[in-house]
């Protein structure tokens, strides 16, 4: 028996307790992402349009380019730091304590928000970027945890899991966007926003005891002083995360270089093992991270680009009453909430009988969501504008439904897949690893929103050019999703062998 096996044959289940099938600690898990969440979507809502009215407005036309840029360095920075929070949960705190310190500076990240200068706004952001990376890869990590190696139940488990973000998620935008921002100012929706992150941290606090054993502290790690020693190095970190998001233009080449570190570590720690099997499971993870990086850079301008497309050129008047913008970014929680249980009750039946896709192809299959998603705004675009130069909300809704679906083949599959593929003692690590991939794939989707979003929203003739650049930039990730996918359709075999049984 390999090292990387051992560890396997001495886990411990949770405190007893179930429900639904699963263990309950899942649920009390749900709670707290289920708030973090709706703190993090309910932000991201308005944080494009109001970055670009409170503090680029004298740019003219080129405020929705450059707030996108903002947008796609917090929310790939937001991911970057969870490699990161990885390491020290696994390492020095135990995750539970690190989901805790994380939580509290993302609180106080988001009070930061309703400051009324850039820079401080760029501090609150900072925050949030530290905070983020103690907590969020974490609690993924912890819900893998709860289940022995081989329990079939742990892709339902994180289906399940990934149904409380999307209730947040949903919840969020109608909140601190159309009912609190619309309302009040923007600046109040992030309020809204806090106050739902310390809720979620009270939920995790009083319900701890339901984990047992899972995420304590590593031996020799018990008491405040590894604590404090993280939170003086998060405040430390802080400075250089307010310079990268300041300097937006370095931030890829860090990235860049994090990631190529990654794979030299995971590469390097097969190696030194000797152990073959987890060497080729690892090159496997590093393949469908760079799906998911695909993926990602075409998903996530469901913030940005469709945000803004949402604003200046859809249709909002329904006839008997007319929508906010914002009220859109609750459209693909919705759809996550609706179809991530038929999802869950999907793959174990096609195992069953035999034709569930294997995990390379299950990504290939989001990747060609996307594409086919972007596809449908470009027909609309092409086809269905009325007299203003806008389109059908209709057709924006129906691009963010065939996105979920793709979302549904590839995000809770990949969570699952990493607890499955990394060695048990590198699961953090590579739950961070699994996030600085959605980092990079933000970051490229900040700089496509960019270009889509440059001199948007026009009138007249200045926004039927605008659509019409909306149009090009769509169509080039019609084009690039659908390579993508029938790539990876075509390596599945491949990638099969290098997992060796993992399914």
């Amino acid at each position: 028996m390999s090292r990387a096996q051992q560890p396997n044959a001495a886990w411990t289940p949770p405190p007893e307790g179930s429900v639904l099938g699963h263990p309950r600690a899942l649920w009390m898990l749900f709670g707290a992402e289920f708030w973090e969440r709706f703190s993090y979507y309910g932000m991201r809502a308005i944080l494009g349009p109001y970055v670009a009215m409170a503090f680029f407005s004298h740019l003219g036309a080129e405020a929705n380019a450059q707030a996108s840029l903002t947008y796609g360095g917090y929310t790939s920075m937001v991911y970057m730091t969870g490699i990161a929070g990885g390491y020290v949960a696994d390492r020095i705190l135990g995750y539970q304590r690190s989901i805790l310190l994380g939580g509290a500076l993302m609180s106080a990240g988001l009070f930061f928000l309703l400051a009324p200068s850039l820079s401080m706004f760029l501090v609150g952001l900072g925050l949030l970027v530290v905070g983020n990376g103690l907590f969020k890869p974490n609690i993924s990590t912890m819900v893998g945890q709860l289940y022995a190696p081989g329990d079939v139940r742990r892709d339902s488990g994180f289906t399940i899991f990934y149904m409380g973000i999307n209730a947040g998620a949903f919840f969020a935008p109608i909140v601190c966007g159309t009912i609190v921002g619309a309302t009040f100012g923007f600046k109040w929706g992030f309020f809204a926003a806090a106050v739902g992150m310390v809720f979620g941290l009270t939920v995790f606090q009083l319900l701890r005891g339901w984990l047992g054993h899972i995420g304590k502290p590593p031996a020799g790690r018990e008491g405040l002083g590894p604590v404090a020693a993280v939170l003086a190095a998060s405040l430390v970190l802080l400075a250089p995360v307010y310079v990268l998001l300041s300097k937006n233009e370095v931030l890829g080449y860090l990235l860049i270089a994090m990631m190529v570190g990654l794979v030299v570590y995971f590469v390097g720690s097969g190696i030194a093992r000797k152990d073959k099997v987890q060497l080729e499971r690892y090159i496997a993870m590093m393949i469908l991270f760079a799906a998911n990086i695909i993926f990602w850079s075409l998903f996530e301008q469901a913030g940005s680009s469709l945000n803004f497309f949402a604003r200046d050129f859809v249709n909002l008047d329904l006839g008997l009453f007319e929508i906010n913008f914002t009220i859109f970014q609750s459209v693909n929680p919705i759809f996550i909430l609706a179809l991530a249980p038929v999802f869950a009750k999907l793959w174990p039946a096609l195992d069953r009988a035999g034709l569930n896709p294997s995990i390379p192809r299950k990504f290939a299959l989001g990747l060609l969501g996307v594409a086919v998603g972007f596809y449908v705004l470009v027909f609309a675009i092409e086809h269905m504008q009325d007299g203003a130069g806008k389109v059908p909300a209709v057709m924006l809704a129906l691009c963010y439904l065939i996105h979920t679906m793709g979302e549904l083949c590839l995000s809770p599959i990949g969570l699952s897949m990493v607890t499955k593929l990394a060695r048990p003692s590198e699961v953090g690590l590579a739950m961070g690893g699994w996030f600085l991939s959605v980092a990079m794939a933000n970051f490229v989707a900040g700089r496509i929103a960019a270009i889509a979003t440059a001199g948007g929203g026009g009138h007249g003739a200045a926004a039927a050019s605008s659509i019409a650049g909306y149009s090009a930039v769509f169509w080039q990730l019609v084009v690039f999703g659908g390579v993508a996918a029938g790539l990876f359709f075509l390596a599945a075999p491949f990638v099969n062998r290098l997992m060796h049984g993992v399914k």
